[in-house]
């Protein structure tokens, strides 16, 4: 099925559709959503070294998973249902990253699945932690700008469609990304 062929106004339709119970919904939206999932998470791949070892496929299917297995879902728009992939790859690669490092402290000998051990290397472990720490001092100041840098960031959504999620203007999503860009270099280098 050529997804790239479908409005975004189906798959919106196809998300209230499930929302409402449709199974045959969920059927139909699964793979449209999914190819768009795996265009999100290789959009924060290609900002990442050329060594990085997060593997694609591993993050969208346990983030699709996480959406799927929802019970009663309640999504407003195709934007909003990307708004909550975004946060979900967000919480996977923090919680990945925390795993990674517990272990690396002689954290308990948890039972771990082959695509959880390859999906952050120890170094990338850090730097994501080091991103979400950022982004929670971010959140305390002003959650509006963290909740753009997650939606433009680990969701790779437009201007236009992170606007349409939050609900203000294309110009402030903008001066909200550039002002949560140089905040969070800043804080980033003050780290090191």
């Amino acid at each position: 099925m050529d997804t790239s062929s479908v409005s975004p106004h189906r798959v919106t339709q196809l998300l209230t559709e499930w929302s409402r119970g449709d199974d045959a919904a969920l059927a139909e939206l699964t793979p449209l959503v999914y190819e768009q999932l795996r265009r999100l998470a290789h959009h924060f791949m290609e900002g990442q070294r050329p060594d990085h070892t997060l593997q694609t496929t591993a993050l969208v299917n346990e983030a699709y998973l996480r959406l799927a297995d929802q019970t009663n879902p309640n999504w407003q728009s195709r934007a909003h249902f990307f708004a909550v992939a975004a946060r979900a790859m967000r919480q996977i690669l923090v919680s990945y990253a925390r795993s990674n490092r517990a272990q690396k402290r002689g954290g308990g000998g948890a039972r771990i699945e082959l695509d959880q051990a390859a999906l952050v290397s120890p170094e990338e472990s850090k730097e994501i932690i080091y991103l979400h720490e950022a982004l929670e001092r971010l959140a305390t100041l002003d959650s509006r700008k963290a909740q753009v840098v997650e939606l433009k960031y680990f969701g790779g959504l437009t201007y236009d469609e992170i606007a349409e999620v939050l609900k203000i203007s294309q110009v402030t999503v903008r001066r909200d990304w550039e002002f949560a860009k140089v905040w969070l270099y800043t804080e980033l280098h003050n780290a090191d």
